[in-house]
């Protein structure tokens, strides 16, 4: 039986998206709970976890601001709840442009899951998880090529030098030969429902997650 690798007192950092592995998500961070957070993770080369949102906001809110939507959570703040599956993520880059306001580019990589919870005094959640298997390397099917083909196209436009983005959102080596790659960089772009993202982020077989993809794509015409 494999070893079960375990985290103790991770940072979470819940958002209204989901971070897949292999992927990049860009941050600004402001709340006081957070550049404390950050500035630590980054010190020390430490991961912690993004998880989606549930209910409640990226940012603390005063409960009486939002009383219709709910009891308050006791410390004085609306309620946040989040997935119990989410995704480690390690800074690849930071900047502080100003006081009180860091930049930064994280990078997934490995979704865990949460077996405790527990939020502190300032706001911050922690949690006890433990690290999930990651995809097999399964090859992406003949009959699915295509949409591996669209995807290399739009990594090919995104380097171009006079790009639409100045920074790829996507993490080399480009595995597009991989129905996991491919299909958690297909989450990633499209403008999928926030609850969609995250059970396809769940879903343990890459290619079911591919082949749900494929079905999405071949709705909107994007891989054809």
């Amino acid at each position: 039986m494999a070893e079960i690798l375990t985290l103790n007192c991770l940072p979470l950092f819940p958002l209204g998206t989901v971070l897949y592995p292999g992927g990049l998500l860009p941050l600004r961070i402001f709340e006081v709970r957070y550049l404390d957070m950050i500035g630590k993770c980054h010190k020390t080369g430490a991961p912690f976890g993004i998880v989606s949102l549930t209910e409640g906001s990226e940012v603390r809110r005063p409960a009486d601001a939002v009383a219709k939507d709910g009891p308050p959570s006791g410390d004085g703040f609306a309620p946040e709840t989040f997935s119990t599956i989410g995704t480690l993520a390690t800074i690849s880059e930071l900047s502080v442009p100003q006081a009180g306001l860091m930049v930064i580019r994280c990078a997934g990589v490995q979704r865990f899951q949460i077996s405790r919870r527990e939020k502190l005094r300032h706001g911050l959640w922690i949690a006890d998880v433990a690290r999930l298997d990651g995809d097999m390397a399964v090859a992406i099917p003949p009959d699915r090529q295509k949409v591996a083909d669209a995807l290399a196209k739009l990594v090919r436009n995104l380097k171009q030098p006079n790009g639409p983005v100045p920074k790829p959102p996507m993490l080399p080596p480009y595995r597009l030969e991989d129905c996991g790659w491919v299909a958690n960089r297909w989450c990633e772009l499209l403008p999928l429902p926030l609850a969609l993202k995250q059970r396809l982020l769940e879903l343990d077989n890459p290619l079911v997650r591919l082949e749900l993809i494929c079905d999405i794509l071949e709705r909107t015409g994007i891989s054809m």
